[in-house]
């Protein structure tokens, strides 16, 4: 009798447990219908915020307060008894990083773990080509899905105020409207495979020098107009499911405590409903962090652990507050557990994936300078090449602290020249510099800048001896890396020295920059007729390079930054700015990148958007629908391109406005629309362009507000920011 009543005391409390369980699962089924791939907007309809509420009120505080802190690595946790999952994240931004013990960093050392390497950000940005860019997340998306991973950390979209910056690799460029464009393309095609984007890192993350203890004070027009469009517009446009806080401090308080950025900006101005997570070890408090609008710590358990539950039983954190970020989160889980996978589901680098790093890695190669016309080689009349330099044969999918990719296959430059004419043309490949480092300086590695006389000696002679020599120099990814800043702009490994005796030997020589950040080009362009740019272009990089070099592929790359003539050209540098330590000032402004270098009328080497083709484009009867226009109004803007060359290419047409005139400062030009066309040889075809007049505004800092102002506009219409071909002026009425 005894053992017949606790059976059924048992039973009685197994019941309610399987009606919660079969309770989520039904509404965990229902959300279904809510998810749409790229957006987490329907999940917030009212009914559907109801079955959120449903299953926040199943569980207990120790329940809501445990999925708020990182469980591992890179997991955080769900809730198992109601077949809720935890959550997995895995670094982008520019491949899907091998797999690591749950709390360490140690990899695990499998052989199922290899994924593409995709061209890094600065790379991506040079194609000015969003449909590229969510070809990009896509793919990159359908790999993090195949792996079982939820949140891809990427995009890295903070704006190239320094040059020296070390992840100006990971970035994309110095323009607000070149990275919202791409920011909002890579984040859809990201979500289109069920992967959500946490789009990073929020806010005013420029630097790597100082980045855990520097405070970013800037006005608030220069915040507003250059440092979030690209946030703003990866949420309102792209609808990214995540958002990392930075690692610095902004007006006084770090990024994942900042009241004013997460709370005031993001969730409230922006209407974001999806989750915040910290950077990795980024998080300094408890109750500062839990009001002031971080949902989830990672990297580490010291704060959003039972400091935080004991928080909330002693009212320091309103319950409330607590539910809204479990609430978040559920968001999130919902769309990565019930979208649809991939149809690759079980694949990675699959032949798809590769085409688009192809295409990709072809499109961002930049033609810098070409006088004499050596570029395109003719295969058929070149019989020997000389190959040199370390780039040449550099593979660049790790290196350096911070996120890699263990990737299938790399194709270096040497290898791609090979593949290409290696049957054909003689290659002689020298060394001509090691990569040689004096010590470390606590946040990376020092790179020597002496030259190798020994090795510059044999590479003259290799030069010497052959039709054309292709000099590969640059960094590596222990040159530019995370966590630490560059110290000069100047080549390291004295490559400068290697550069003038191979063009002193060989007046057919091909200067080939690989790097993501720039570089003082100043002997490279006095000394070689021939430059090009090819950055860290990932598993393809070194076909797409050959194709390029031998004419199979018409280069069409553009800047997605200046390269100054020298460092203290560039605005923090000039007003000396940069680096601080406890405090940074951005004294310039609006006046980043190429808005600076034309305000100040200061020649760079090579300016933003600048990029030649094998191919000649005459610009022809640009003009607008209209001479004037109201505020809310949309200016339309045509033009013809002719192509006059023999070979097909494609051109991205920039549009950049002036107020002249104006009552207050404005940039000489800003970008405010750009185009990739396609136009075969000897052909025209027609452009035309939108900018609506809203977007010629400037923010007011003593209204708060946007301000359009009346008066009489310049469009201009180029190749580059140096390189206008037609102008046009209207009216704002």
């Amino acid at each position: 009798m005894k053992t017949s009543q606790s059976s059924s005391a048992g039973a009685l409390r197994i019941i309610p447990a399987f009606l919660i369980l079969v309770s989520v699962s039904l509404l965990f089924m229902e959300c279904k219908s809510a998810v749409r791939s790229g957006s987490y907007v329907n999940i917030t309809d009212p009914a559907d915020e109801r079955k959120i509420d449903s299953i926040v009120s199943l569980l207990t505080l120790e329940e809501k307060v445990n999925m708020l802190c990182g469980n591992g690595l890179f997991t955080s946790p769900g809730i198992e008894r109601l077949d809720i999952r935890d959550l997995n994240y895995t670094d982008g931004p520019f491949g899907i990083r091998e797999e690591l013990e749950r709390k360490s960093w140690t990899p695990l050392g499998l052989t199922t773990d290899s994924a593409t390497f995709f061209p890094t950000g600065s790379a991506l940005a040079a194609c000015w080509n969003p449909e590229l860019a969510y070809n990009y997340g896509k793919a990159m998306g359908e790999e993090a899905k195949t792996r079982g991973k939820d949140i891809l950390l990427g995009p890295a979209i903070n704006i190239t105020r320094t040059p020296l910056n070390g992840r100006t690799y990971e970035y994309l460029s110095e323009d607000p409207l070149l990275n919202s464009e791409l920011a909002v393309a890579y984040v859809k095609g990201v979500q289109a495979s069920g992967v959500a984007s946490c789009v990073k890192h929020f806010a005013a993350n420029n630097q790597e020098a100082f980045r855990g203890l520097v405070d970013v004070q800037m006005d608030e027009r220069t915040l507003r107009e250059i440092y979030l469009p690209a946030f703003k517009a990866a949420v309102t446009e792209g609808g990214a499911y995540a958002v990392m806080a930075a690692y610095n401090k902004f007006r006084g308080s770090y990024c994942a405590e900042n009241d004013f950025l997460l709370n005031t900006l993001l969730k409230g101005e922006w209407g974001f409903n999806g989750m915040v997570v910290s950077d990795w070890g980024g998080t300094h408090s408890t109750v500062n962090s839990a009001l002031y609008g971080l949902e989830v710590e990672m990297g580490s358990a010291q704060y959003f652990n039972d400091r935080l539950l004991e928080a909330v039983k002693q009212g320091q954190v309103p319950e409330a507050v607590i539910n809204d970020k479990v609430k978040r989160i559920l968001r999130v889980n919902f769309f990565c557990h019930t979208a649809p996978p991939p149809p690759m589901i079980s694949q990675v680098s699959t032949p798809g994936h590769m085409k688009t790093v192809y295409d990709i890695a072809c499109q961002t190669i930049v033609l810098l300078k070409n006088t004499k016309k050596i570029l395109p080689l003719d295969d058929q009349k070149v019989k020997s090449i000389a190959v040199i330099g370390d780039n040449a044969v550099q593979k660049h999918a790790k290196g350096g602290f911070g996120a890699g990719v263990k990737t299938r296959y790399e194709i270096s430059p040497l290898e791609g020249l090979k593949n290409r004419i290696g049957g054909s043309v003689k290659i002689n490949f020298v060394q001509g510099y090691k990569p040689v480092y004096t010590g470390t300086d606590g946040t990376g590695k020092i790179p020597d800048y002496a030259p190798d006389k020994a090795l510059i000696s044999e590479a003259t002679r290799a030069a010497s001896r052959s039709d054309v020599a292709i000099l590969f120099v640059g960094n590596n990814r222990e040159v530019e890396t995370e966590n630490s800043d560059r110290k000069s702009l100047t080549l390291p490994f004295g490559q400068d020295e290697l550069i003038k005796a191979v063009c002193a030997a060989n007046h057919n020589t091909i200067v080939v920059v690989v790097a993501g950040a720039p570089v003082d080009l100043r002997v490279a362009d006095s000394c070689s007729s021939a430059v090009l740019w090819s950055w860290f272009n990932g598993s393809e990089g070194g076909n797409a390079l050959a194709d390029v070099i031998l004419g199979k592929v018409n280069p069409s790359g553009k800047l997605p930054f200046t390269i100054p003539a020298r460092l203290s050209d560039s605005p923090a540098h000039a007003l000396g700015t940069y680096p601080g330590k406890d405090l940074v000032v951005y004294k310039e402004g609006i006046l980043v990148g190429y808005r600076w270098f034309d305000t100040k009328q200061i020649t760079p080497i090579y300016g933003f958007g600048h990029g030649l083709s094998y191919t000649d484009y005459a610009y022809a009867d640009c003009t607008t629908d209209k001479p004037s226009y109201g505020k809310k109004e949309i200016i339309h803007v045509s033009l013809k391109i002719r192509n006059n060359g023999s070979m097909d290419g494609s051109e991205t047409v920039q549009l950049y406005v002036s107020e002249l005139n104006s009552r207050v400062l404005k940039p000489e030009k800003e970008l405010k629309a750009f185009k990739k066309v396609q136009v075969p040889a000897g052909g025209e075809v027609n452009v035309k362009l939108e900018v609506p007049v809203a977007n010629l505004a400037w923010f007011d800092d003593k209204r708060m507000g946007w301000v359009v102002n009346p008066g009489n506009y310049k469009l201009s219409v180029g190749s580059s920011s140096k390189d206008i071909r037609d102008t046009v002026q209207i009216i704002i009425k």
